[in-house]
This record gives C-alpha cells, structure tokens and sequence, in this order.
C-alpha cells in the first residue's frame, strides 16, 4: 500500500509541474494553442467575415523578446534588401538574390486587403501546398518566397530572421481563429477573359499607367544607388533584379488579380482603375520579358493535375501547349482537369 501511495503522489506531482508549465506557456504566449482549438464551435465560423482591423500596427507589442521580434521582422518586410539583401555589407547575410522588399508584393507590411495580407496567415499552418505535394510549415512557406519571389537562397529556419518574420505574422493574425474565412485574403476577384492574352493592348496598358511608377524599361526606381543597400521606391518587374520564373508572380493569373486590386499604385479593390481585360493584358505584358530563372521547376508539382492551368513551365498532365499555359485561353485547361 505504501509503495502504492507513493506511486500515486509521484504521478500527481507530475501533473501538476505539466499542468503548470502549459499554464505558463499560455500566459506567455496566449495565440501559442489557437491553432490546435480543432472544436465544432472553432471550425462554425461565419462563412465570410471581414478582417479584424484595418491596420493592426504595433503599438501595445508584447514586452521583452517576443516585441523585439515583432519589430524586427516588420523591418525585415519593409526593408528586405537593407537587412538581407545582396548589397549588405556581411555576405553571410546575403540571403535574398535580388534588391525587392517583403511587401512589394505583400503591400503596407502585408496589411493591406487584396495584396495577399499576412493577416490570418499563421493559423493556417501546417498548410497542403500542391506545388510541393505535402504538407508545410510558415517557414517553409516563407523560404519557398526567398527562393522565388527574392531569387534567394533559404534562411536558416533558427535563425534570427525567420523567427522575426513567423513572429510578426502571428502578431498581426491576432484575434483571426482557425477555420475563419475573410474575404479580405489573398487577391481580388478576376473575370478571365475567355481569349489568349493580347500582349500588344498589355503593352498600351502598361504605357499609360505603369510608365510614371516603374519607367519605360520596367526597371522602377530606386531609394538609392546601386550598391547601397537601400532598395527600391518602386520595384523592376523584370529583368535580373527582379522575381524569378518560379514565382507566383510569375503565374498571370495571380498578377492579374494583384494589379486589379492594387494598381496603379493607390488603387483599392473597391475602386480598381483597371478593367479585367486591362489586368489580364498587361500581366500578361509583364511576364512576357526575361527575368532570372529558377533551377529544378521540374521537381514541382510531383502531381501533375495539381498544377495550375497558368503554370508557364512544363511540364503538364495535358496535351495543352506552353504557350497556351503562359497566355491562355485558361478555359479549355481547365475544363480537361475538371473532368478529370
């Protein structure tokens, strides 16, 4: 009986230190268990709701550690090249290939609607990514970014910048649950013309309202000279500084739906500038000049059918040509899949 009780107080006492400890963990870090509340009540929310701020800023951040990484990561979006770009001082620190920040892309440090927001971003992960077949974490996420969109190499997932960056997104998905649907997310919604994009009318488009912003040569323009370090006012959008061919980018569609919403600079998805066929055409336009390339594009999408029907390299499951898959019409790919 004794050896009995003593068994029971040693297991009791082990409880308690856990107990203990996750409540520590909690208090330290409230966000840390939202990912695992896989509940009914979590997963019924509203079909669509709208993001919880508009801008979550970074007032009241948490104290010690924890803000500084808050802060140093929005610095790292804001200032991408200033920190890890390939003009930095240490090469050791020379983890992005070209001189683009975060939220060229990812608009106002990724608060932005309709500019692929970061907001809700970190309670969606562990997340299924067709392009890779399996299911990743945020930093792998982030890393597929650093070698595409920044035609980099990866960051080391313990390093000081990654853990900046994971912690900055989750501070701006604060008060976003699992489950919950914003319709603010991603980009917004595109009509897809049912023709091949015209590359002539994208250019017309591109004359009269991306000119004064990026320049004639696409080439945008820079905070500061070559070689300092400082990045750009308003980035290329081709050419060797700017994302690679493996980028989403790169994908018309998906460029297409960013200019709708954001472009010229200043337009809102509310209010776009551009019609549907004017986006289509000068995305288009856009993807159509050189740009670096990415090595091992074969090795994605390990399942074909998971590919997009805007995919522009090979290979397919289908008997689509390239150009087809670069340039639409997009209707026809999609439709094969569909009946597959």
């Amino acid at each position: 009986m004794r050896v009995r009780s003593r068994i029971l107080l040693y297991i009791q006492s082990f409880l308690l230190v856990i107990i203990l400890i996750i409540f520590l963990m909690y208090l330290n870090n409230p966000g840390l268990f939202s990912r695992f509340n896989t509940s009914e009540k979590s997963l019924r929310i509203a079909k669509e709701t709208s993001l919880p701020w508009d801008d979550p800023g970074l007032d009241n951040l948490p104290a010690r550690q924890e803000g500084e990484f808050i802060r140093y990561g929005h610095e790292l979006i804001t200032h991408t090249s200033r920190y890890i770009g390939p003009e930095v001082k240490d090469p050791k620190m020379r983890f992005a290939g070209n001189n683009l920040a975060c939220q060229n892309c990812h608009l106002d440090a990724g608060t932005r609607k309709f500019s692929a927001p970061y907001i809700g971003v970190y309670v969606r992960f562990p997340q299924f990514r067709g392009r890779e077949n399996t299911i990743g974490t945020i930093q792998e996420r982030i890393n597929g970014c650093m070698q595409r969109s920044m035609n980099g190499k990866p960051l080391p997932e313990n390093s000081r910048e990654m853990k900046a960056m994971v912690s900055y997104m989750r501070w701006v998905s604060r008060g976003v649950a699992v489950g919950q649907n914003i319709k603010e997310i991603g980009y917004t919604k595109l009509e897809i013309p049912e023709r091949k994009a015209d590359l002539d009318h994208g250019e017309l488009v591109f004359q009269q309202n991306c000119v004064p912003c990026h320049g004639e040569d696409g080439q945008g323009v820079r905070n500061g000279e070559p070689g300092d370090a400082k990045g750009y006012l308003y980035p290329p959008l081709w050419g060797p500084d700017s994302f690679n061919n493996g980028a989403g980018m790169h994908r018309i569609l998906t460029a297409a739906r960013f200019i709708k919403g954001n472009m010229p600079f200043g337009t809102t998805a509310n209010d776009p500038l551009l019609s549907d066929e004017e986006a289509y055409d000068v995305a288009a336009y856009i993807n159509s000049h050189s740009r670096p390339e990415k090595t091992d594009l074969d090795n994605d999408y390990p399942d074909l059918s998971k590919k997009p029907a805007d995919c522009p390299y090979p290979p397919y499951a289908d008997h689509f040509p390239l150009k087809q898959h670069k340039y639409g019409p997009f209707q026809p790919i999609t439709k094969y899949y569909s009946k597959k």
